[in-house]
């Protein structure tokens, strides 16, 4: 089963480790991690998404909720949430043809280029993984992918629901 665990922490130095580190020790994986300060500078929230066993999970964020940093875990798969990952993919644009092909498609994911070069155009898209990864089918089908960069997820609850002190 898939979750995206919300944590916010104390931005101190060695904190992301310790909260991988219990991932690692348990064997269970991380799909994607994002982590950035708060408008708080003193805080961080990191946003982990992985797929596993309910049960191996429910001790995780238990032994996760135990750690000195750790404020506040919230499991935003339990509700109601908002979840958005950043694209970012260089292609090839060679000709007029595929140039035509990639604003279109681009278009038709509400994307944006973002850079051109010569040959290559940037484009940015932000939405749910299914999204991209449809994105990334279409694009591939009409010319070549040079690079992918993807965020990962960030997710937050819907509503009135927050993850603060």
């Amino acid at each position: 089963m898939r979750r995206i665990l919300a944590i916010l922490l104390e931005n101190e130095p060695g904190s992301l480790s310790r909260i991988v580190g219990l991932f690692s020790q348990r064997a269970f994986n991380i799909e994607s991690l994002t982590v950035a300060p708060t408008d708080d500078q003193s805080l961080s929230r990191i946003t982990i998404t992985t797929s596993g066993d309910d049960r191996v999970l429910e001790q995780i964020i238990k032994q996760v909720n135990k750690l000195i940093d750790v404020i506040k875990v919230t499991d935003l798969t339990e509700r109601s949430h908002v979840e958005r990952e950043l694209l970012l993919v260089k292609l090839l644009a060679m000709n007029d043809k595929s140039r035509t092909e990639v604003k279109r498609i681009t278009d038709i994911f509400r994307g944006a280029i973002i850079d051109i070069g010569k040959q290559v155009y940037t484009v940015q898209i932000t939405g749910d993984a299914d999204k991209l990864d449809a994105f990334i089918s279409a694009v591939a089908n009409e010319t070549e992918i040079v690079e992918v960069v993807r965020s990962g997820t960030v997710g937050i609850a819907r509503g009135e629901k927050a993850l603060r002190v």
